[in-house]
């Protein structure tokens, strides 16, 4: 896989340089030749994680979301190439895959395994710990869109209601990045046990620890293969969103590919578990992949815009602001506020997920996306 991703790879970067062939022929190589080192990464990513589970004997859940925050890396990686080019389109991607996730969680509650009643019984990580963060989440990108909506209408801030500026981008990042810190800890010290999962969890197999050389090694080869897939499914992405751009259709749809591309690690794993019936490690990554997107992928796509607006790698708005507010920043904050509430009811209530809440959030999400896309 990684042999034959890199090869690809080559091969569309040297069409692409060379003005060699048909012009959309070198990004669609890049395309698939990323997706193959993606693919790679990311299986080499789980190996790495799982072992450390193994190792650290943490249950099925647990080791899924760890191998959930080793996905992030793929995407935050192809994110900095993007913010290095367009910053506010970096920040909306990201939001909007907050909304892509959502919908996909909804779609996912409706396959899995049902008891008695009818209903999809959630581990406690989930319904303790999530719905704290998914709460949390929900304030912050209310506050935040409210904050940023009202320094517009009165030309108002440091920089007269143009955006946020570096300093502030910081302040959001790090403290958001401080509440998933919090929760990788709780999660580890409360919910790592067997008995913290849902019914029928697989237990920690117990055997010789395994050694933590192939570890190390699994983890440099995703990190690798993440960083030049990334790269080149980014490359790819800006092409389709050009192309998509001069025939007319709105930003917010090249976004959203841009989303789904920038999340595909984290869906193949989630794909490669269920199809494995490892339930639990896909219901951690379909979970994390919503809870994550806030604490760690947007303060880390906020912190890296920051920084490259100090180093001059992408310039300041004219009255020194970084991430520009306007119709589309605003409203991909402001809609997440409803899809993070629908989600935290749903998870929170009762521990399940019955198949009317299952109705709910695919409508809600659904109609959410619809909306962004349509009038964002």
């Amino acid at each position: 896989m990684f042999a034959g991703g890199t090869a690809v790879c080559g091969l569309g970067t040297w069409m692409h340089h060379g003005h060699v062939g048909p012009g959309f022929l070198a990004p669609v190589l890049l395309g698939l030749g990323g997706l193959a080192l993606v693919f790679g990464s990311c299986e080499a990513m789980i190996k790495c994680v799982e072992a450390l589970g193994e190792r650290q004997k943490w249950n099925d859940f647990v080791a899924g979301t760890m191998a959930g925050l080793a996905s992030n890396v793929p995407e935050i990686i192809m994110l900095g190439f993007v913010v290095a080019a367009a910053p506010r389109v970096a920040f909306v991607v990201t939001c909007l895959t907050l909304h892509v996730n959502a919908l996909i969680f909804g779609v996912y509650s409706a396959l899995l395994p049902k008891n008695e009643t009818g209903h999809a019984l959630l581990p406690s990580a989930i319904t303790k710990l999530g719905a704290d963060l998914l709460a949390c989440a929900a304030g912050v990108f209310l506050a935040l869109g409210t904050m940023m909506l009202t320094l517009k209408v009165f030309d108002a801030g440091d920089h007269r209601g143009e955006g946020l500026g570096a300093g502030d981008l910081y302040a959001i990042g790090i403290a958001l990045l401080a509440v998933q810190v919090v929760s990788v800890r709780e999660l580890l010290s409360r919910f790592s046990s067997t008995d913290a999962t849902a019914p029928g969890a697989a237990k920690a197999t117990e055997g010789p620890r395994p050694p933590l050389g192939p570890i190390v090694m699994y983890g440099a080869i995703g990190m690798a293969g993440s960083f030049l897939g990334g790269h080149a499914v980014g490359d790819f992405a800006d092409a389709l969103v050009d192309a998509l751009s001069h025939r007319g259709y709105s930003e917010m749809v090249g976004a959203i590919i841009v989303s789904l591309f920038s999340g595909i690690a984290s869906y193949l794993m989630i794909a490669s578990a269920h199809f494995k019936k490892k339930t639990d490690l896909a219901l951690s990554n379909v979970s994390g992949a919503v809870t994550q997107m806030p604490f760690v992928v947007l303060p880390c796509t906020l912190i890296m815009m920051a920084t490259f607006a100090k180093l001059g790698v992408i310039p300041h708005l004219p009255h020194g602001a970084v991430l520009a507010i306007d119709l589309e920043t605003t409203s991909v904050l402001l809609l997440s506020f409803p899809t993070l509430l629908v989600l935290w009811k749903s998870i929170s209530d009762d521990g399940m997920v019955s198949k009317l809440e299952t109705a709910v959030m695919v409508s809600v999400f659904g109609l959410i996306i619809y909306f962004l896309v349509q009038h964002g």
